[in-house]
């Protein structure tokens, strides 16, 4: 009953909201939940080479890193002391930083966080020439909340972060190989964030855009969240491959997708928030961040122009385990039977694989529930977790892009 309530609120606040702002672009979306989101001081990093009387160095210099502080507490143990932007926030603790020492030393390192912050990541580590690999487990001390790790160092610099680094200018190389000799990708951009920094979108489409319905692909509203990063490539390969089954979809279906709507937050390697101290994924209400208006502006001017009715929208995040975050609301949307079809082919195709979809409707404004609430939309959350493995991610990502067109080339 208070479903259906808060349901018929929401559809007359949007049409006073018309009535009153009908010549504005940018239409608000009202949620049960209201979260501030006016911008908020941070603390920015002070970018530096750490030593100690023993020749061991830390440093934060380069885009991604995250290290407060870096000290000997005796003949091998080093501390890394890592803050958050600003506070409160999510208990994300991020860190990212390089090591290396004037001989070869073996070391014991300890993470420390500010009181009511604990480790989460398992450390990834990178040498110079090599691929980044999460640190062997026989290697990890931890009790209650100390966390130490193992480490061999020497002259050459070894990476130790959170999670893999993929910087603005990664994402930028990456989206450029990914066009490149597709006529149909479209690289523009939606505006610049508070640093300056450009937020890219890709618009796919083949022949017209007239009427075609918008497949909205969002990712890296949180920073460390790469994982899901790195689902969101492969699903958009899959679906730029030229195959059958993305030519019946291209010619029913425009895709509108933004590879990373907090550049700021990723370059200066914030654990939640963006450059306002802000996280976005609260702010698909009211845009009071530039990330998010730009975003939406851009989105809502081109179902406009063209007629092109946005009717799903997929947000790739990481967790601590794969799961799809869904709305219980589906009667009235765009496709009301999409996610079980979707889940059910997923079942099928993934090996031993098993949906955990996790459904509730969006009270906080969430860029899931802004598609359900603003447009009648099928939103989803999708989740992957923090340490699955990076070949089964590929793997997920591929056969969720090649189940999501077969079922929607069935609509």
């Amino acid at each position: 009953m208070l479903l259906v309530k808060f349901r018929l609120n929401h559809s007359i606040f949007s049409f006073s909201l018309f009535l009153l702002f009908g010549c504005v672009s940018v239409q608000k979306v009202p949620f049960e939940n209201i979260v501030d989101t006016t911008s908020k001081k941070i603390i920015y990093q002070n970018k530096k080479v750490f030593s100690t009387e023993k020749g061991v160095y830390a440093s934060n210099k380069f885009n991604g890193a995250r290290l407060s502080d870096f000290f000997q507490e005796n003949d091998s143990v080093y501390t890394v002391f890592i803050q958050p932007e600003n506070t409160p926030i999510n208990n994300s603790a991020y860190y990212s930083f390089k090591l290396w020492s004037d001989q070869s030393e073996e070391i014991y390192l300890k993470f420390k966080y500010p009181q009511g912050y604990k480790h989460r990541y398992i450390p990834k580590i990178k040498a110079r020439t090599e691929h980044w690999k999460s640190i062997d487990s026989s290697l990890i001390y931890k009790k209650d909340s100390l966390f130490m790790v193992k480490l061999n160092l020497s002259k050459d610099t070894t990476w130790v972060s959170a999670q893999e680094v993929v910087t603005v200018k990664d994402t930028e190389n990456w989206c450029g190989n990914l066009v490149h000799l597709k006529p149909y990708v479209h690289l523009k951009s939606v505006g610049k964030t508070k640093l300056g920094r450009n937020i890219p979108v890709l618009d796919i489409y083949k022949e017209s855009k007239e009427h075609k319905p918008i497949v909205v692909l969002l990712t890296r509203q949180h920073p460390p969240e790469v994982t899901g990063f790195f689902a969101y490539q492969e699903f958009l390969k899959t679906v730029l491959k030229e195959n059958k089954l993305s030519e019946v979809f291209f010619s029913k279906y425009r895709i509108l997708t933004f590879p990373i709507v907090n550049p700021d937050g990723v370059d200066l390697g914030h654990w939640r928030h963006n450059a306002n101290g802000v996280d976005t994924n609260r702010d698909w209400s009211q845009y009071r961040q530039s990330e998010i208006k730009q975003i939406v502006k851009y989105i809502s001017k081109e179902s406009k122009k063209y007629k092109g009715k946005i009717v799903l929208g997929l947000d790739f995040h990481s967790t601590y385990e794969d799961v799809f975050y869904t709305n219980k609301i589906r009667e009235g949307t765009s496709f009301p039977d999409f996610i079980k079809d979707w889940f059910k082919a997923l079942e099928k195709e993934i090996p031993n694989y098993k949906v955990n979809e996790k459904p509730g409707n969006s009270k906080k404004p969430v860029s899931k529930g802004w598609f359900l609430y603003g447009h009648n939309a099928v939103g989803i959350t999708y989740e992957i977790g923090d340490e699955t493995p990076r070949d089964r991610i590929k793997l997920i990502g591929r056969i969720t892009a090649e189940e999501m067109m077969r079922v929607l080339n069935q609509y």
